[in-house]
């Protein structure tokens, strides 16, 4: 049996299928949250005629699953980095699936918020467990690009989200989009049971009953050899909490990534979500405006795609903070592309990829970061605080549009927001990425023996 510590053997080792399957796995449950943002709008429109809904409680309604995004992202985030990234994983997906299938069995506006919240509350968790699972999930020279393809399922959850349930609402009502929605997150439980162990970053980082046992059970699935011990963590390491996000070592890194990540956001969700309208105010359809934020999602995808190959030689930092200011450029030249759809098209299409892109750099740099005691809760966090942007966005472009100021101001505006974030995160200080198995050795814990339960 090997004394080498097992996440130095995982950072060290080619990635073997298990953990490439894994890696698949994370850019499904990531698409979920591209779907469910498509989703609501889909099937708003069904909702308001069939309930007679006053456009303010849509709204109110459209919102509630950003909420409990936002809620599940830090609360559930905390509780991955507590008792592992497999249960919280399982758990939410139980509760989307809920979520989603009561959403079809509401009566009106108030038990169909209290749905979404639901929802919102699973995909919150999910988010955060996933960008763990990637991190860990991986070995040292592909880790930027795992994260990265986990983050671009977003904008492909929007693109073949979006293809099925155009598709369902002509011979269907809104409540099909929910159904397709809890059948497909359904579908994902038994492959997480399957293809998804428990991180041996967090094994061997917390030491519950029976982590030696696991931890071999899954080296032994990725073609390792089992390990004799577990390393040895250090008293004060093990002390250490998910609160140390705000210790005096983290809490800048904690406030600059999540100040840069909201103030991005804001950029990206008000192309995501004004697009549409904007393109019907020119004088086109609606369904020109759908055709229009499909380009966003293709872009955004070949960004996320493209920065991930690019992480593998280039620092994640600098790439962020060049799509960030290249997100600015290409979103004040949507506010002044001409009323011509193939123009449009492809102007969202630059702007889709340059701030989706950011958001994938964002992702890796929240992996490396946070250590891996605090890695989804810091995710969680900040991508929390950051829906607040997301939230945010669309509420002060439409003022600005209310005040009369023109779509080329108000890109212009909604851009710098971008801008404000790249300078945020030119402050970040990021050290090595590194384990703690470079300061742990092995302890003399047996196979058959039991194992020190983590504080």
């Amino acid at each position: 049996m090997s004394t080498n510590d097992p996440r130095a053997t995982i950072a060290a080792s080619p990635m073997s299928a298990l953990q490439v399957i894994a890696i698949v796995i994370t850019i499904g449950l990531n698409a979920l949250d591209g779907f469910d943002v498509l989703a609501s709008a889909f099937a708003s429109p069904g909702i308001s005629a069939e309930w007679h809904v006053a456009p303010a409680a849509l709204g109110l309604v459209l919102s509630m699953d950003l909420i409990g995004m936002a809620a599940g992202s830090i609360v559930l985030g905390g509780v991955a980095d507590k008792i592992g990234r497999r249960p919280t994983t399982l758990g939410c997906l139980v509760l989307m699936t809920i979520g989603m299938f009561m959403a079809t069995r509401s009566q009106g506006i108030i038990d169909l918020s209290a749905w979404r919240v639901l929802t919102g509350l699973g995909i919150g968790g999910v988010l955060a467990s996933i960008n763990a699972i990637a991190a860990e999930f991986s070995n040292a020279k592909r880790k930027n690009l795992c994260v990265s393809i986990m983050a671009i399922g977003y904008p492909i959850g929007g693109i073949l989200g979006g293809n099925v349930v155009e598709g369902l609402l002509t011979t269907h009502d809104w409540r099909s989009v929910f159904y397709f929605g809890a059948a497909v997150t359904a579908v994902f439980i038994p492959l997480v049971l399957l293809f998804v162990p428990e991180s041996v970053h967090w094994l061997a980082r917390k030491q519950p009953a029976g982590a030696l046992e696991q931890i071999n059970k899954t080296l032994g699935r990725m073609g390792r050899e089992p390990i004799a011990a577990l390393p040895q963590i250090p008293a004060e390491t093990r002390r250490r909490s998910i609160g140390d996000i705000f210790s005096p070592v983290l809490i800048a890194t904690t406030v600059i990534v999540t100040l840069a990540y909201f103030f991005h956001i804001m950029t990206f969700y008000f192309v995501l979500k004004w697009v549409p309208k904007i393109v019907v105010n020119m004088g086109f359809a609606a369904s020109a405006g759908a055709h229009v934020v499909k380009w966003v999602n293709i872009g955004g995808a070949c960004g996320g795609a493209t920065l991930g190959l690019l992480g593998l030689r280039f620092g994640m930092k600098p790439l962020t903070i060049l799509v960030m200011i290249l997100s600015t450029a290409t979103v004040m030249n949507f506010g002044f592309t001409s009323p011509d759809l193939d123009k449009l098209s492809w102007a969202c299409a630059a702007a889709g990829f340059c701030t989706n892109a950011a958001i994938v750099g964002m992702y890796s740099i929240f992996a490396q970061a946070f250590p891996t005691h605090v890695r989804a809760f810091g995710t969680g966090f900040a991508i929390g605080l950051g829906r607040g942007g997301s939230v945010l966005a669309p509420i002060v472009a439409g003022i600005l549009f209310q005040k009369g100021y023109s779509l080329q101001t108000v890109a212009s505006i909604m851009s710098f927001a971008a801008l404000l974030a790249a300078g945020v995160l030119s402050l970040l200080k990021l050290k090595p990425d590194q384990t703690e198995a470079e300061h742990a050795t092995p302890a003399p814990t047996s196979l058959g023996g039991a194992t020190a339960a983590s504080s």
